[in-house]
C-alpha cells in the first residue's frame, strides 16, 4: 500500500518539517509583510524597523524591495546573512517535524480565510509564461527581479515563505474537512499583526489519518485537471520568491546524483495553499503609479496600443473606482494627475484585459526612462498619483471564477494584473524551514 506522503509526493505535496521562534519572542515583533510592499513608501519601513528594535524578527532575515535600488544593498544583504546564522547559533526555533500548519487570517473584521502550509516541489513548477506545469506562474515573471532574490538565498541555511498558491476546489474538499476538526488540533500560534495586519493563528497536522484525508483530497483535485495542461496549483503571490527557490534548486541539483536530488531540502519551497472560493479571498486590482512623466507622454503611447480611447472627467473618486469596474466593450482605467480624475475608456486594446494593454504601455515607457510603482490601495495611488510630474492609474479587478480556465487557455497573466487583498492583509512572515 503507498503511503500518503508517497502520493502526495507523487503530485507535487511534500510534508516539511516547520521552524518556529521559540514561545517567549514576541511575535507581534517577529512577524513582517511580505518584502514586496508598500515599494513607495520607505516610512512605512522606517516605522517597522523602529517597532521591532532589537527584539527577534523576520525584518532581519528579509529583504523589503523599497531598499532594492538603494547604494547599500551589498551590505543589507550581508546583514540578513548575518542574522540568520546568529539566529541559528541562538537556537531561536522550535521545530514541527513533519507537520503541515492550518493557517487562519483575519482582516478588516471580515470573515477571515484559511489555508494550509506545505511544501512545494519544485521540479513540478515552471514560470515560463506556456507552462503546463502542475504549479504554474499567473503573471509574467521578470527575470531581472531574480538575481537580487538568489543573493539572498543562496548559502543561507533558511527559507520564509510568503508564497500563496491558489487551488480550483469549489467543493472545499481539501481545507473544508480540516475546518470540521481544528478543535481537535494543537495550536501552535495566535498573534495580533502589526500595522493593521489583522490576526492570524495556526494549528499542526501531524496524525497520519489526517495526512492520508489530506493526500485523498489532493488526488481528487489532481484527477480533474487536464492531462495535457494539467494547473493543479496557480501561483497567488510570492511567484518570484518561488522561482528564486526554483533557480537555486537547479543550480544545486547538478552536484547532486540521482538518489540525493530526491529528498533534498532545497527541491521544496514552503507555501500556503488557499482555495480560490475561500469566501475570505478578494481580488483586488494592482494599480500603477508613474513618476517623472507627463499626460501627453502617457496617451500618445497609450494610442499606440489600441484602436481608440476616450477621455472622461470625475469629480470624487468614489464614482471614478465605480466607473473603472463597469463591464462593457470598453477597457476601463482611471486617471489621476495634478488636473485631477479622469476615466479612459480604450477601444480594442491590443491585449485581451485591460491590464494587459495598460502594461504594454508602461513596458514601453519604461525604455523612455520613466519610472513606474505598483501599488496596493487606491488611496494611495491617489495620493502619490496627485503629485507634480506623477500619474496615477486605477485598474478593475479580475473575476476569480475564470481565473485557471484563464491561464490555463492563455498563459501568465501580464504581470501585476491582480492582488489577493491589498497591502496590509499580504501575507506576514512567521514559518521558517531548513533548507541546506
Amino acid at each position: 500500500m503507498v503511503s500518503a506522503i508517497d502520493r502526495m509526493k507523487a503530485i507535487g505535496v511534500g510534508i516539511p518539517d516547520i521552524l518556529l521562534p521559540k514561545k517567549e519572542i514576541d511575535l507581534k515583533k517577529w512577524a513582517i509583510v511580505a518584502c514586496d510592499q508598500y515599494t513607495s513608501e520607505e516610512q512605512y519601513w522606517q516605522r517597522v524597523d523602529s517597532y521591532v528594535g532589537e527584539s527577534p524578527s523576520t525584518l532581519r532575515l528579509i529583504l523589503p524591495e523599497v531598499y532594492l535600488e538603494k547604494p547599500n544593498l551589498d551590505e543589507r544583504i550581508d546583514d540578513i546573512r548575518k542574522s540568520m546564522n546568529i539566529y541559528r547559533e541562538k537556537e531561536l526555533f522550535d521545530v514541527y517535524k513533519n507537520s503541515f500548519f492550518l493557517i487562519h487570517r483575519e482582516t478588516n473584521g471580515g470573515p477571515g480565510r484559511w489555508g494550509l502550509i506545505v511544501a512545494l516541489d519544485l521540479e513540478k513548477y515552471d514560470y515560463s509564461k506556456d507552462s503546463k506545469s502542475p504549479i504554474r506562474a499567473t503573471e509574467g515573471t521578470i527575470l531581472s527581479r531574480i538575481p537580487p532574490r538568489k543573493l539572498i538565498r543562496q548559502d543561507v541555511p533558511y527559507e520564509l515563505p510568503h508564497i500563496l498558491v491558489l487551488i480550483d476546489d469549489e467543493y472545499h474538499l481539501l481545507i473544508g474537512p480540516l475546518l470540521t476538526i481544528r478543535s481537535t488540533l494543537k495550536k501552535v500560534y495566535e498573534t495580533e499583526l502589526m500595522e493593521g495586519g489583522g490576526r492570524i493563528k495556526a494549528y499542526q497536522i501531524n496524525q497520519d489519518e489526517i495526512f492520508e484525508q489530506i493526500a485523498t483530497a489532493f488526488e481528487k483535485l489532481n484527477s480533474k485537471c487536464d492531462s495535457d495542461n494539467p494547473i493543479l496549483f496557480a501561483m497567488g503571490d510570492g511567484n518570484h520568491s518561488l522561482a528564486t527557490a526554483k533557480s537555486c534548486w537547479e543550480d544545486i541539483k547538478v552536484t547532486l546524483n540521482e538518489e540525493e536530488r530526491k529528498n533534498h531540502p532545497a527541491r521544496y519551497a514552503l507555501a500556503e495553499i488557499m482555495n480560490i472560493f475561500d469566501p475570505g479571498l478578494v481580488f483586488e486590482p494592482i494599480h500603477r503609479l508613474l513618476f517623472d512623466t507627463d499626460k501627453e507622454l502617457f496617451l500618445t503611447q497609450l494610442a499606440t496600443n489600441c484602436e481608440e480611447y476616450h477621455i472622461e472627467r470625475y469629480s470624487n473618486i468614489e464614482s471614478l473606482l465605480k466607473a473603472v469596474e463597469e463591464r462593457d466593450e470598453y477597457q476601463r482605467v482611471g486617471y489621476v494627475d495634478t488636473e485631477g480624475l479622469k476615466l479612459i475608456k480604450i477601444e480594442k486594446g491590443k491585449a485581451s484585459c485591460t491590464a494587459g494593454t495598460v502594461q504594454l504601455t508602461l513596458d514601453e515607457l519604461i525604455e523612455k526612462d520613466v519610472r513606474v510603482d505598483y501599488i496596493h490601495g487606491a488611496d494611495v495611488t491617489l495620493s502619490l498619483g496627485s503629485k507634480s510630474g506623477n500619474i496615477g492609474l486605477f485598474l478593475p479587478a479580475i473575476d476569480k471564477h475564470d481565473f485557471f480556465e484563464t491561464i490555463k487557455l492563455d498563459g501568465a497573466l501580464p504581470r501585476k494584473t491582480f492582488s489577493m487583498g491589498e497591502a496590509h492583509e499580504k501575507r506576514f512572515y512567521i514559518e521558517v524551514r531548513k533548507i541546506v
